[in-house]
């Protein structure tokens, strides 16, 4: 059993392997770079920043779980309190031999659910309220299902590295002009300093940009890999279709100001909080369109043939 721990029965993803890979390797590559950047400009500053650069790193990483638990508004739930989901859960974690993820729940009416945590032990799934409240119990499976297959695959530390490190080279750039590394310099008619004042705004705005242009094609992917799973593993891809149709719908009846609150956690969400015309004009946005992953998941059950009905 203690293969259980490293590999779950979620069938591996090679094509989402490679994507993480290579959008790590290159977002660190970004960083790196841009670490370098810094310093060079400020010479007499490096160690602050690496030392700081290194604790947000490593604190983001390390309680990326509770950061976004605190953020979303979810709190941890027992099988007491909620005997349905928990039950879900045990069925699902038991059908794809994985460990159980720690199970919360967020008073929120936009029905929506995400997962977080470092590694497989250390995740915690989340639904809103308004999810449990609209979505029947095999639709409530398969957004689960969906759920546990980011943990299994191991995407959502991966999207949280690669998020953060746009955001830190903001950060680190706020510091260097904040934070008195300049000194006495800082108003001189040094050419170093001028060119950093320069340099350094524009290299963080190239950072956060390939950031968040990697880390859009990477979720994009990794919500159809995680809809692919699910489905497989459940063998019922019509309910989580289902499940889709109606959470993509009800979203996009919720007035945009309470959407807009939610909108900075889109990559970790089940579906995007956006209205209609914002899910249609959203070039880079952090989920295929509707479209994309209902055709993907009718081929699915094209493939299981009569599997699912009698699943």
């Amino acid at each position: 059993m203690s293969s259980s721990r490293q590999h779950s029965r979620f069938a591996p993803d090679r094509g989402l392997t490679g994507r993480m890979v290579t959008t790590m390797f290159l977002i660190g590559l970004v960083y790196v770079g841009f670490t370098g950047l810094l310093i060079a400009l400020l010479r007499g500053a490096w160690p602050i920043i690496v030392l700081i650069s290194g604790a947000l790193f490593v604190a983001q990483f390390w309680f990326s779980d509770k950061i976004t638990e605190k953020a979303m508004g979810a709190h941890q739930v027992s099988p007491e309190q909620y005997p349905q989901l928990h039950g879900t859960i045990d069925r699902l974690c038991a059908l794809a031999d994985m460990p159980k993820p720690r199970v919360a729940v967020a008073d929120n009416d936009m029905p929506n659910a995400f997962a977080t945590g470092r590694n497989p032990d250390k995740a915690v799934v989340c639904v809103t309220t308004g999810l449990l409240r609209r979505l029947q119990p095999e639709e409530l499976e398969g957004v689960l299902a969906h759920e546990l297959s980011h943990v299994a695959h191991r995407d959502v530390a991966v999207m949280t590295i690669a998020g953060f490190l746009g955001v830190l080279a903001g950060a680190m750039t706020r510091i260097a002009f904040y934070g008195g590394f300049y000194g006495n310099n800082r108003n001189s008619n040094d050419p170093n300093t001028a060119i950093a004042l320069i340099v350094i705004p524009l290299a963080s705005m190239v950072v956060y940009a390939l950031s968040f242009l990697l880390t859009r094609l990477l979720s994009r992917y990794r919500e159809l890999a995680a809809d692919r799973a699910a489905a497989q593993l459940t063998g019922r891809p019509s309910a989580l279709a289902s499940a889709l149709t109606k959470v993509t719908g009800q979203i996009a009846a919720i007035p945009s100001e309470d959407l807009r609150r939610s909108q900075p956690y889109n990559a970790f969400y089940f579906a995007p909080a956006l209205g209609a015309r914002e899910t249609a004009a959203q070039l880079f946005s952090t989920h295929p369109t509707l479209e994309q992953r209902l055709a993907q998941l009718a081929r699915i059950s094209t493939e299981l043939g009569h599997g699912e009905a009698g699943h």
